[in-house]
């Protein structure tokens, strides 16, 4: 019988993603820069080559809205955790789409993608979810042998950075997905020596997805109580408090059952 029970992480083993911004002083700030001419744009008009040229300028800052590959890992507080997990990911699935076209070995190519997938799963449990999002779990068995998971998650009030965020329940998503797809086009293809390939894909990538949805459900779900047991009495004594903190409690709570 499988048992839920929650532990917050330790201090040291995730780090909040805020960084404190270096102060500027005043002294550096050159009072003879004279300031950037803003770019108006009418229907039917093409901004001149300076206007051009300081847009440019303009949008290479650190400030500006930033899109594309490019952008996302520029915005990420940890843009070599989210690179390898999408690495491994991808890497599994070319792999297995092209390794026909180089090499005729079957035990070659399966080999391969089964290290890619394994790696993958690893590095998703154990670093991409502690160091994006703050979670982690895995199962235990105790002493009398009963099997249960184990959920880890972040301080609340240290949010993850939204990119890392975001970046990573894509890729939690999306990947079954695909390999389900796959799992389909081999079934219709009736290649038989490539379907034990594609669900062991299946089952690694549900089962972290499956993994990561408990641990931040589970961890919402502890915020949710802390909420409503420490600050949400609004200074209510005696029964009036219990009664508000356990709506609080229900209310919020069971938006993350």
């Amino acid at each position: 019988m499988s048992t839920n029970v929650s532990t917050p992480l330790l201090d040291n083993t995730i780090e909040p993603d805020e960084l404190s911004e270096p102060s500027v002083p005043l002294g550096n700030i050159n009072a003879s820069s004279t300031p950037r001419s803003p770019v108006v744009l009418t229907p039917g008009a093409r901004p001149t080559a300076g206007q051009a040229a300081n847009a440019n300028a303009m949008a290479s800052t650190a400030g500006d809205a930033e899109s594309g590959i490019a952008g996302i890992f520029r915005q990420s507080a940890h843009p070599v955790a989210l690179l390898f997990l999408y690495l491994f990911r991808i890497a599994a699935i070319t792999v297995y789409l092209l390794c026909g076209f180089f090499t005729s070995n079957y035990v070659l190519s399966t080999v391969l993608v089964v290290v890619l997938l394994a790696m993958d799963f690893w590095n998703c449990r154990n670093v991409a979810g502690r160091t994006l999002v703050g979670l982690r779990y895995w199962n235990q068995v105790d002493e009398d042998g009963e099997s249960y998971w184990v959920f880890e998650s972040r301080d609340p009030s240290h949010l993850a950075n939204p990119v890392d965020s975001k970046m990573f329940w894509i890729a939690i998503y999306s990947f079954p997905f695909l390999w389900l797809a796959l799992l389909i086009v081999s079934i219709l293809k009736l290649s038989a020596s490539f379907i034990p390939i594609v669900f062991l894909a299946l089952v690694f990538n549900v089962s972290n997805a499956v993994g990561f949805t408990y641990a931040d459900r589970d961890a919402k779900q502890r915020w949710a109580n802390q909420l409503a047991s420490s600050g949400w009495s609004m200074g209510m004594g005696g029964f009036g408090g219990q009664i508000l903190s356990g709506v609080v409690k229900n209310s919020v709570g069971r938006v993350f059952r």
